[in-house]
């Protein structure tokens, strides 16, 4: 990146080709840490505003996209329903570069290698603004909800898996955001 401002991305790119406004926050990569709650306190937003994206495969051998809130956990059982799969597993590491051309901590639908189909949950739809990788590592993406849902592709869905702390308190709502962890496998 040059001083005092951030390189664009293929993912900034497609958003200027379908004149969709956003904005650039480039942060300092701690590679030990590539979690979204890291990314969230970099930026200076919510962790529940910063999303990340997550390549998972059904038992049927396809890809789809999974794009949650940093605060959450990916329920892949909620995915399989969404997507009509039997079944939703984590893609492996080793196959995220070469299908999405994004490293992990850097993953995005916009711009990615190969379209998939894309599921956002719905918490989504609650802010101004939300963030998402900008296609890679230190630059993230952050523009309205809307806008990024028809950028991506998007399905809204409920995808998240319920916080049990806010399950058990009096008058919280389940299933939406809050836990402090991105969860094993999860991050980026």
């Amino acid at each position: 990146m040059r001083a005092g401002r951030a390189e664009k991305t293929n993912a900034a790119r497609l958003l200027d080709e379908l004149g969709i406004a956003y904005e650039l926050r480039a942060y300092a990569v701690d590679e030990s840490d590539l979690t979204a709650i890291s990314v969230a306190r970099k930026i200076g937003l919510p962790p529940e505003q910063v999303f990340k994206t997550l390549l998972t495969r059904t038992g049927a051998g396809e890809h789809v996209f999974a794009v949650v809130p940093g605060s959450a956990e990916l329920n892949l059982k909620k995915l399989a329903a969404a997507c009509g799969a039997k079944r939703v597993e984590l893609a492996s590491l080793k196959d995220v570069e070469p299908l999405t051309g994004y490293v992990r901590g850097g993953v995005t639908v916009i711009g990615a290698k190969r379209q998939f189909p894309a599921f956002a949950d719905g918490t989504i739809e609650m802010f101004e603004v939300i963030s998402v990788s900008a296609g890679q590592r230190g630059l993230q993406l952050v523009m309205a909800p809307s806008d990024y849902v028809r950028a991506a592709g998007a399905t809204l869905a409920d995808l998240a898996k319920a916080d049990p702390a806010k399950a058990a308190a009096p008058g919280s709502e389940t299933g939406g955001p809050g836990s402090e962890t991105d969860g094993p496998g999860l991050g980026g």
